[in-house]
């Protein structure tokens, strides 16, 4: 089902409706809102998440706190990401934030003397195990996604927040957008798996120097040491993003998955290992209805359709 979004439908937890998050790019360049969309229901107004054109767009809905983590927040988006990735008519994830920032990390106000008590009571192994699970429903569950997962950026994004904007595969930032991994300020060594994305994108010298330093990297800055893939004016974010992430998901679901596999495993194996699973993916994909569609699309010179079969 490509374009249900175009339907009436009644699903449990879905409702078409317009959106007030992403907008398509039209050929002029300036943004417009596509007829229908499926907004899902997240259980909360500090997340939004809407589908069209085979993307869902996830935006943190905390703007008046830098849509900063929460405990109505986070488990939501957990939940989004985990269904978003599961569902067949979804092509791309595409997370934002509302208003002027991304995400500014962890909730300062809740730390400290001001920590849930429950959490307070519990000992320290238990505190381990719990945050080893949230982490692992969230950037774990974020980079085991097998499709493209886009983070656009409209301001700035901070520790556990700049971990979720990495988590992702490409991230697309507004030129006053800004990142800072924050911990060092709050006397904290970090979680999310921020040291192990970090450096894996900046290399490990400039990681040691973002975390020890905790400073503020500006958008122009983050692009040329590859922290972002792109930064587009302010108020050319929303439509940037939107048409990037549908390039994406009007494309073949199955290659993508695999080139997805192909590039993790890049980062695993050796060339040997990698480039052997590299061949048997792609000799799978020489079976799909969506090569063959591709390469009748070539010879007859039209856009190709993806079936996602």
């Amino acid at each position: 089902m490509r374009n249900c979004a175009s339907e009436n439908l009644e699903i449990p937890g879905l409702v078409l409706a317009h959106h007030p998050g992403m907008t398509e790019a039209n050929k002029n360049g300036e943004s417009k809102m596509t007829a229908n969309e499926i907004k899902i229901d997240t259980g909360t107004d500090e997340l939004l998440c809407a589908i069209r054109d085979r993307v869902a767009v996830i935006t943190l809905n905390r703007p008046q706190a830098r849509n900063s983590l929460s405990d109505h927040l986070t488990p939501a988006l957990r939940t989004m990401i985990r269904t978003c990735g599961e569902n067949p008519d979804v092509g791309v994830l595409l997370i934002t934030g509302a208003g002027t920032a991304f995400c500014s990390g962890g909730d300062i106000k809740g730390m400290g003397a001001h920590r849930d008590k429950k959490k307070m009571e519990m000992s320290y192994d238990e505190k381990v195990a719990d945050l080893q699970e949230r982490q692992r429903l969230l950037t774990g569950a974020l980079i085991s996604v097998r499709k493209p997962t886009i983070a656009a950026l409209p301001g700035p994004a901070a520790g556990a927040g700049l971990a979720i904007a990495m988590a992702c595969d490409i991230r697309i930032a507004a030129a006053s957008a800004f990142i800072s991994t924050g911990y060092l300020r709050v006397a904290l060594s970090g979680d999310y798996g921020i040291a192990w994305l970090l450096t894996r994108l900046v290399g490990t010298a400039r990681a040691r120097e973002l975390m020890f330093t905790a400073e503020k990297v500006e958008a122009e800055r983050c692009e040329r040491i590859g922290l972002f893939n792109r930064v587009v004016p302010d108020d050319r974010l929303q439509a940037e993003a939107f048409a990037l992430a549908k390039s994406m998901a009007d494309g073949p679901t199955l290659a993508l998955r695999y080139m997805k596999d192909n590039l993790d495993e890049a980062l695993l194996f050796d060339f040997a290992t990698a480039r052997d699973h590299e061949a048997e993916r792609l000799i799978r994909l020489t079976t799909t209805a969506d090569h063959r569609e591709a390469v009748q699309a070539f010879i007859e010179k039209r856009k190709a359709v993806f079936a996602g079969k």
